[in-house]
């Protein structure tokens, strides 16, 4: 019997669909892309007899992902009934005894239901770490429509700080949430409450247009050029490639080397082989398939160099505005 935690993301997404239920899956089906519904529709097929606990692991993990995200404010009622229909109601009500609590403990729970206008004129004059502790806590989309909003000057500063940050006291994040809250007229162990940090930062910028994130990351290289190098390594990584149109994709190859291509897909899933493929000719694709037959055993970290050297060609020319990388807003618009 496959044990759950060594199952890959999309086959644990498989098997949440599949214990939801056809409806609840067509439903989510409205959602998805037709290149992600290929590929989950493949796992699906391809599950086989799914054990009872498998599924309940599955629905634990999409439930809890789900309500970290925010989205099942008000919409208990909803879950309630998908979790009945897919696990019966004793234990249905269970998860969603669990989840409703969790919602009631999240910090600066308050400032998430504030439009991001409202909230960056009400927290914009307040010291820069009190600000990258707001952010730290709020919807990654929402922490992104605030930076934006920022002046110029707190924004790296902001940035900065949202970087450094790791673990903060409760005892602090409870300070600052009952002066934001009295000011603004809502609600709000000794173990210490994970936020922020260098990926809570690059998740942002993911997200925020591309003039905030040019800005940021320019006075971020001013200020401190080893960190920016490092947040700038883990905004875009080689698997995103399959995030570039066919033409980007193709601009791409006729800046690459040959050799790197061929160890950076070494190690590759087979969405970005299929991509890289897909946009070249039929003889430069075989003869880069054979390349990587016969290149034989390659010690990772020089696969792993050679996927950076791709990704530093990827945001030169991104920079350069030769491509567009797609950040899930509608930043770049064609006109």
């Amino acid at each position: 019997m496959a044990v759950y935690s060594q199952l890959s993301g999309r086959e644990k997404a498989a098997i949440a669909v599949v214990a939801l239920g056809a409806r609840t899956a067509s439903e989510i089906f409205q959602y998805l892309d037709e290149r992600k519904i290929e590929q989950l529709t493949m796992e699906i097929a391809g599950l086989g007899s799914i054990s009872p606990d498998l599924k309940e692991e599955a629905l634990d993990e999409f439930y809890e992902a789900y309500e970290s995200e925010g989205y099942l404010s008000g919409d208990l009622e909803y879950v309630r009934q998908v979790l009945e229909r897919a696990l019966g109601r004793p234990r249905a009500m269970e998860i969603v005894d669990k989840i409703a609590a969790s919602l009631q403990e999240q910090p600066f729970s308050f400032a998430r239901e504030i439009d991001a206008a409202q909230l960056t004129s009400f927290i914009e004059n307040e010291h820069p770490q009190t600000i990258a502790l707001v952010l730290a806590h709020l919807h990654i989309d929402q922490a992104a429509s605030v930076l934006s909003l920022l002046p110029k000057e707190v924004q790296i500063e902001v940035a900065k700080r949202l970087a450094e940050m790791d673990r903060t006291s409760p005892d602090v994040v409870k300070e600052v949430e009952n002066v934001l809250r009295d000011r603004l007229l809502s609600i709000g162990g000794q173990d210490y409450t994970a936020a922020g940090g260098i990926d809570a930062l690059v998740d942002i910028l993911n997200r925020v247009d591309r003039a905030t994130e040019k800005t940021i990351l320019e006075d971020l290289e001013e200020q401190d050029p080893v960190l920016a190098e490092e947040v700038k390594k883990l905004m875009f990584v080689f698997e995103d490639i399959v995030l570039l149109d066919d033409r980007s994709i193709q601009t791409v190859l006729k800046e690459v080397d040959m050799k790197d291509l061929a160890l950076a897909l070494k190690a590759a899933s087979e969405a970005v082989m299929k991509r890289i493929v897909s946009n070249m000719s039929d003889r430069a694709a075989e003869m880069l398939k054979e390349d990587i037959e016969f290149m034989g055993p390659v010690r990772l970290r020089i696969v792993e160099d050679a996927q950076q050297r791709i990704v530093n060609i990827v945001r030169r020319l991104d920079d350069s505005g030769e491509i567009i990388i797609s950040r899930g807003k509608e930043d770049e618009v064609l006109v």
